[in-house]
């Protein structure tokens, strides 16, 4: 498949919404799916958000207004239009059972030639594939947040993996002038499974009182050079994501390095899930009001 005209987004979180722009911006029709209008009027304020800072922030690209972008993107609650899409890219949360129901009904809609490609932080693409009659045409494709912003993406290949599907993928990436870096499968592949075992034990400094938050984040970005400390990265991402992962990586490998930090646990049951519920180890009150 030389071109990739129609693209299903299911999700419109945080990462689901970043990617219906970034594919909006290079021409792509896109068909982004969630459980709510809601959600999905909170999408198309945040893709509106998200053109604008990225123009004053400088983003490559053609100069397109705003509403010329949307307008590629159709809102939608239903499955409807994605016997259209060549390629799906789902990005609901770490919830197995969840999301065995989403690749069940994407199998039955999309045509055969449609390729899906799991946006997930620890799920085997095996297994995932396995849920499909279409195992071959699916992958892992890990983008990083904030996705218009990123250049790399993670592709993990699954056992059925096929070469063909691996071309495809890496097709849309070029359309979206990003590169992907290619591993195989394993719980978390690379980028989770050493970014979540970080985060986690950044967390069990500040449960242990060896360090505030703050002298955590400022040692790896002064230190290391990093953008951001893991713990600033733990509230971009969600607090509650972060668990999901780490529990995820606890139960795959049975490893007890991969436990999740009481002090973490104890925050996301209190409902301090980072930026998007506007304090995690930080308060974003003020930028969120």
């Amino acid at each position: 498949m030389s071109e990739i005209h129609t693209v299903g987004v299911v999700g419109a979180g945080v990462m689901g919404t970043g990617l219906a722009q970034a594919l909006a911006q290079s021409g792509h029709r896109v068909l982004l799916v969630d459980r709510t209008e809601e959600i999905l009027e909170g999408a198309e304020r945040k893709i509106r958000e998200g053109l604008r800072f990225g123009r004053l922030l400088g983003a490559k690209g053609p100069r397109e207004d705003r509403d010329t972008v949307l307008k590629r993107i159709t809102f939608t609650t239903a499955y409807e239009g994605f016997e259209e899409a060549d390629f799906v890219i789902e990005n609901i949360t770490e919830d197995w059972g969840l999301k065995q129901g989403v690749y069940r009904r994407l199998d039955a809609v999309c045509p055969p030639r449609t390729v899906f490609a799991a946006n997930t932080s620890v799920i085997p693409i095996t297994r995932i594939g396995a849920a499909t009659s279409r195992p071959d045409r699916v992958l892992g494709m890990h983008f990083m947040n904030p996705v218009p912003m990123k250049p790399t993406v993670e592709m993990i290949r699954g056992h059925h993996t096929s070469a063909g599907t691996v071309d495809t993928a890496r097709t849309l990436l070029a359309q979206l002038g990003k590169e992907g870096i290619l591993v195989e499968d394993s719980p978390g592949f690379v980028t989770n499974r050493v970014l979540m075992l970080t985060v986690n034990e950044a967390v069990y400094l500040v449960h242990e009182g060896v360090a505030g938050a703050e002298e955590v984040d400022r040692i790896f970005k002064t230190c290391f050079g990093h953008t951001m400390g893991p713990l600033e990265t733990a509230d971009l991402i969600g607090l509650d994501t972060i668990l999901q992962s780490v529990e995820g990586l606890y139960a795959a490998f049975s490893d007890s390095k991969y436990r999740p930090c009481p002090l973490l646990v104890r925050m996301v049951d209190a409902g301090l899930l980072g930026r998007k519920s506007g304090q995690g180890f930080y308060s974003y009150a003020t930028t969120l009001a």
